[in-house]
């Protein structure tokens, strides 16, 4: 069992969009594993392969509805166009939390550590998360998408915890 640290906020890794997997290996099924064992922890919904430190798209998640799982090559199929706005956290950028909207719905493809097809999808907490791992993956942060007054809060608090 290996839970890796979590990169944070800064760290120029979280802002490289990562790289397809290509070949599943060794070292993608270490990865997939270490992504369980990350997530695998309380308070905590999602992991992606760069808050590892790891360019590679992927994502674990910990739902009580859905399970532990790891996802390859996610992509957003489908999104409703209802938004939600909920209060949302990262463990990269720890201990804080901002309103942010999302779809209502989110529906995404990839492979798992097989090589099978296997998709993820739901409303809620579900959809908060295949974006805000997604998001990850295409070297983007929740906060990006922060209305403007709540960015500017936010970027202040960062500024001042880190």
């Amino acid at each position: 069992m290996t839970v890796r640290p979590i990169r944070i906020v800064g760290d120029p890794v979280l802002r490289t969009p990562c790289d397809p997997i290509k070949r599943i290996t060794d070292a993608t099924r270490r990865l997939a594993q270490d992504l369980i064992d990350t997530v695998d922890d309380d308070g905590r919904a999602g992991v992606a392969a760069n808050q590892i430190g790891v360019s590679l798209r992927a994502f674990s998640w910990n739902l009580e509805d859905h399970g532990i799982g790891c996802i390859l090559n996610p992509v957003i199929v489908e999104l409703s166009e209802e938004t939600q706005l909920d209060d949302e956290g990262c463990l990269s950028v720890p201990q804080l939390w901002f309103p942010r909207s999302r779809a209502a719905y989110a529906r995404c493809v990839g492979i798992d550590i097989d090589g099978e097809e296997i998709e993820l999808a739901g409303e809620g907490i579900v959809a908060r998360l295949i974006q805000h791992e997604v998001g990850h993956l295409d070297g983007e942060l929740y906060i990006d998408g922060l209305e403007r007054s709540v960015k500017k809060t936010a970027l202040r608090q960062i500024r001042e915890t880190l």
